[in-house]
């Protein structure tokens, strides 16, 4: 597959690099290049702020239902494109067909919710305790927002962070990560094919010195949101603090899973299997740590190890492959050295191990199973963003409770029990964003944010747009 030169989108119009710069896109699953990217230079960014905030400025001013007759058209667009986005998430990402399924609705999805949502949406009359003033409340978009996004999810990123932002009125600057650009610039070039409105998306990526920094330090944006880890969370708050900017920020995870005794077994195991493998484990989600109950230890493990091994490395369309490969060599390489230290201080590994026959500069790894684990090891304290399940046994909640909450992570949990003084409990204990009992469910409509070095704001549901929208007071005197 080759997707041939993919050009950045700024203004309205799409460009090479102003330096000329192109990097090959090597697929994980190929090893083959599937693109050449324009790769953007600190000028590049520089005219893409600019021209974001001309876009502002225009798109603003739009009516509500004049930008969401260009936002439908844009989901049009997008539809007639889906085989095409389709084909460049699989390849850039080395996803099954499947999968690539959950970026692609993603976005079709978003591109409809949120200008419901702005229909939605009520200014407030506020009452007057000494009865002389009438009292508004009314909301603006806030202006240009810049957008940091993660390798694991190409399109479905955009989706969550390039929605709500031209739903608002506002105007956007997205920047996909190097490892898996292509789907992203793909946008672009759908919203330059329908002429959509200069500069109110703009989309390039490049080093973090030409790109996400400049963007940072800029006094033109407004709106700061980002998907990554905490610690370049942690990078992008400080570079961002040469203006007060509205940040939003979905960072990592280390998700646990309690499996207690009083268990539906199945959907236990069903669940944790197909969480944990999901996207190869690079999910900010996926149950890191899953500690389960003595009592059934032995069972849960005797299935869960029967289902992986069942799963199917491999790519293409075939619906018998479950699995593809992490995002590239280094991913593998971190991945292999937490489960090398993992078994350094007494764990046990089953599973695992490179495919053989695999393609050259691919980066397949089977899944893995680590068990003993225990709070010293690496793969405990890390998220591992790669195939390996980590289980930890313990005997009683006293046991349990001390190693479920830890410092500075707080995204997603996952409870499995029958018992509604359990659910009760866990609920109001995990220190987490999400609380998921018996199974688990994310779309749209419902909030996705965390706790702690987690993230700030959320990504989906109406609340999303709180990143993007001021709240003003009016008051006028009668």
């Amino acid at each position: 597959m080759d997707f041939g030169v993919k050009k950045m989108y700024i203004g309205g119009r799409l460009c090479e690099s102003v330096a000329g710069t192109q990097k090959e896109i090597i697929s994980p699953a190929t090893g083959e290049c599937i693109a050449k990217l324009c790769v953007a230079s600190k000028e590049d960014t520089e005219l893409a702020l600019q021209e974001a905030q001309k876009g502002f400025e225009y798109w603003s001013k739009l009516s509500l239902s004049e930008r969401n007759e260009w936002i439908a058209k844009l989901r049009n667009a997008v539809i007639a494109h889906k085989d095409e986005l389709h084909y460049a998430v699989m390849y850039e990402m080395g996803k099954t067909w499947e999968s690539a399924d959950e970026d692609i609705d993603m976005i079709v999805d978003a591109l409809e919710y949120y200008p419901n949502e702005m229909l939605r949406m009520r200014s407030q009359v506020l009452p007057d305790l000494q009865g002389s003033h009438t009292n508004i409340l009314v909301h603006e978009p806030r202006g240009v927002v810049c957008a940091m996004l993660a390798w694991n999810f190409p399109i479905l990123n955009v989706a969550y962070k390039v929605a709500p932002a031209i739903a608002a009125g506002c105007s956007i600057i997205i920047r996909p990560s190097i490892d898996s650009p292509v789907s992203a610039y793909l946008f672009g070039e759908i919203c330059a094919e329908i002429n959509f409105p200069a500069g109110v998306i703009n989309v390039l990526t490049g080093s973090s010195k030409d790109t996400s920094i400049p963007m940072s330090e800029s006094l033109i944006p407004r709106v700061l949101t980002m998907i990554g880890s905490s610690a370049t969370g942690k990078k992008l708050v400080a570079q961002s603090a040469t203006s007060i900017k509205k940040l939003g920020l979905e960072l990592g995870g280390n998700a646990p899973a309690l499996i207690f005794d009083d268990c539906d077994m199945d959907k236990a195991v069903n669940t944790m299997v197909g969480l944990k493998f999901n996207n190869s484990g690079q999910v900010c989600v996926t149950p890191n740590r899953i500690f389960v109950q003595s009592s059934i230890y032995d069972e849960f493990m005797s299935r869960f190890t029967e289902k992986t091994k069942a799963i199917k490395v491999g790519f293409g369309k075939d619906k018998g492959i479950n699995m593809g490969p992490v995002i590239n060599v280094k991913a593998r390489e971190r991945i292999m050295e937490l489960i090398d230290d993992a078994v350094s201080k007494g764990a046990k590994k089953s599973l695992g191990g490179i495919p053989e026959g695999m393609p050259e500069r691919t980066s397949y790894l089977n899944p893995t199973i680590l068990e003993n684990v225990t709070p010293d090891m690496r793969c405990f304290n890390e998220e591992m963003f790669g195939p390996v399940a980590t289980i930890i046994k313990f005997n009683t909640e006293e046991d349990l409770d001390p190693m479920v909450n830890v410092p500075d992570a707080g995204l997603a949990s996952y409870v499995f029990t029958n018992s509604l003084e359990r659910v009760q409990k866990y609920s109001k204990f995990i220190e987490c964003g999400e609380v998921q009992v018996n199974g688990v469910k994310y779309g749209i409509n419902l909030p996705h944010g965390g706790m702690k070095d987690s993230g700030l704001g959320h990504d989906c549901s109406h609340l999303a747009l709180e990143d993007y929208l001021y709240i003003k007071r009016i008051s006028i005197a009668l």
